[in-house]
């Protein structure tokens, strides 16, 4: 069987690595073997094949230049956390907030459904760099797959191809990352990863969010237990440069659940009440942060992607108008309501509702369309999908592909609160903003299931994609603060504050620059803060507000510390920090006890 696959005309003298798709090889049974290089050539030949074959769909090229559309199966829209495994050798080392399974049940069931699904198909061999190549931040994995939707998306997310693979060598360390549609039965679909072994299974899925291995996958689960090995932070966070009137670039690292607006503010447009400062921001990354301690002892981030993997509805120039001119070329388009002139639409999108179309799940669709149980057909899946590349963002950073990364002043913490949390707070040191980050929560709104305002804790935007024990993240979150000269100042905001008839008190959008500058100000020294139990808030006059409708009133509600509320919410968190029993750190118990000790005697 191995001579059928041509062996000796493979691209690589990496021993261990034509080993390795040799074994995945006869395990899958592909009809070939096809090794990516990453080249424009090899793009159009796969985008010619997958369009014969129905894979993808091409797009209008005037309207749409360089643009397809991909539908994946009906049950298969979205990240599949109750399949998601974390594979280690003790169940505790996995956490009380994963799902976990030993390594040996892993490989066997997966194995089993693995075994002859691409028989018919070809494998594609993906090697692929996250960050830049030759990075001392970066990750070299290779991904196994039988899809060219993975492979094109793959190609837009990651540095993929030939230059990997000289980069790699022949005995370079690199993630093995399998990945098989198998029949796409949702019963047999597994997303499984080794971080001993640095390796990642995934099978049954179609869908980004399981199959794009460099992704998630890798970037946060088993780069973050990679991390805490090696002694760096890889987290689910915006990269963003803010530039001040005097042309100094200050970074932004932020974290926030989903449904928080990381990606919108990622790339944030000025407002017009604060251009006439020169304020400019500078993108380099809306999803995922890896960060170093350099050797001036401060914290320098890379975003390891090249590409945005974003949430298409409600996106529009209002939302995000840079992100609808990086979309508009080279983009894959996924899941959402393909129109009869080869265009793409979601709802919330700018422009006239179409009359009619093919909706995510393949079906005639048009607007105003009810099912049998009266609910409303959407056009679009409420989790469609662009992928598009970053360089063509207009606020695209020129650090993105700089070895060395950015360096790190502020780190934030934020989530959706309807009440209780103000607009913005600083903690008062390093320990301090762990304790912020393992406490951020988001709340439950009328229109989602669940009862109203019920909290939902998600340490650090973290919880899905903690690779490992999260008592041990946290901890080493505790670690990292004491061996950095100046570790970044770490804040808490919420854009999503509302008065008790319900209506946000805070605009929003680019008017959360007006909150950066203070944020900014502060790493500077150079803004006031008035001190509360919780942390330093701007007083009212600390906020450059000029040209914004905003009573005095309604600024003292955003910033307004409601002692009850919070002794209120300090009993939740007592709660949540019950999850991880005793390996939650002492320091975080400390800082617990410390914010009721200020709330009691405030």
């Amino acid at each position: 069987m191995l001579t059928s696959y041509n062996i000796t005309n493979w691209p690589t003298k990496h021993a261990q690595l034509k080993i390795w798709v040799i074994e995945m090889a006869e395990m899958c049974q592909p009809d070939r073997i096809v090794w990516c290089d990453g080249s424009e050539e090899e793009k159009k030949r796969l985008e010619q094949e997958a369009i014969s074959t129905g894979e993808i769909v091409e797009l209008d090229q005037e309207r749409w230049p360089g643009c397809v559309y991909h539908r994946t199966a009906p049950n298969d829209v979205a990240r599949t956390e109750h399949l998601t495994y974390i594979c280690t050798s003790t169940k505790k080392m996995a956490g009380p907030t994963n799902n976990w399974m030993s390594p040996e049940e892993g490989y066997r069931r997966a194995s089993q459904i693995f075994y002859g699904s691409m028989r018919g198909r070809t494998m594609y061999v993906v090697p692929f760099s996250m960050g830049p190549v030759g990075s001392p931040f970066s990750k070299i994995g290779v991904e196994l797959t039988d899809s060219i939707y993975v492979v094109l998306n793959m190609r837009i997310m990651t540095r993929m191809g030939e230059s990997v693979l000289k980069k790699l060598g022949t005995n370079g360390r690199f993630t093995k990352c399998l990945h098989g549609k198998a029949d796409l039965d949702d019963k047999k679909r597994l997303i499984l990863h080794f971080p001993e072994d640095n390796t990642i299974w995934s099978v049954g899925s179609g869908y980004g969010g399981n199959v794009l291995l460099g992704k998630k996958c890798l970037s946060l689960r088993i780069a973050s237990y990679l991390a805490r090995t090696e002694g760096w932070l890889a987290e689910h966070m915006l990269i963003m440069g803010v530039e001040d009137p005097n042309g100094h670039i200050h970074y932004i690292a932020g974290a926030f659940p989903s449904a928080c607006g990381k990606t919108n503010l990622a790339m944030l447009i000025p407002p017009e009440g604060l251009k006439h400062k020169g304020y400019r921001i500078w993108t380099v990354g809306d999803d995922i942060a890896w960060m170093r301690i350099d050797t001036d002892g401060r914290l320098w981030a890379i975003n390891p992607e090249t590409g945005f993997f974003g949430v298409a509805p409600g996106t529009n120039s209002k939302t995000n108008k840079n992100a609808m001119e990086t979309i508009k070329r080279n983009t894959i388009f996924t899941n959402v309501l393909l129109t009869k002139d080869r265009s793409v639409w979601w709802e919330g999108m700018d422009g006239d509702v179409p009359e009619e179309g093919i909706n995510w799940e393949g079906k005639p669709w048009k607007p105003g369309m009810i099912d049998k149980k009266g609910n409303i057909v959407y056009g679009a899946h409420p989790n469609s999908r662009f992928t598009a590349p970053i360089s063509q963002c207009p606020s695209i950073s020129n650090r993105i592909e700089h070895h060395h990364g950015v360096l790190i002043d502020a780190i934030i913490f934020g989530g959706r609160r309807p009440h209780t949390v103000p607009l913005v707070f600083e903690s008062f040191d390093w320990k301090h903003g762990v304790f912020l980050g393992a406490t951020m929560a988001s709340e439950r709104t009328a229109a989602q299931f669940g009862k109203q305002g019920e909290i939902r804790r998600d340490p650090m935007a973290m919880l899905p994609f903690c690779g490992y024990n999260m008592g041990y993240y946290f901890q080493h979150w505790l670690d990292m603060g004491k061996k950095m000269e100046k570790p970044p100042k770490i804040f808490h905001v919420n854009w999503f504050r509302q008065d008790k008839d319900g209506n946000f008190l805070w605009p929003g959008y680019g008017e959360n620059l007006r909150v950066l500058e203070w944020i900014i100000e502060r790493c500077k020294k150079t803004a006031g803060a008035r001190i509360t139990p919780i942390g330093y808030i701007p007083k009212p006059e600390d906020l450059d507000l000029s040209g914004l409708d905003i009573s005095r009133d309604t600024l003292e509600e955003l910033l307004y510390v409601d002692k009850e509320a919070w002794l209120e919410e300090t009993k939740d968190i007592e709660k949540f920090f019950k999850t991880f029993g005793s390996d939650l750190p002492a320091e975080l118990k400390n800082q617990l006890k410390e914010l009721q000790g200020r709330l009691n005697n405030s």
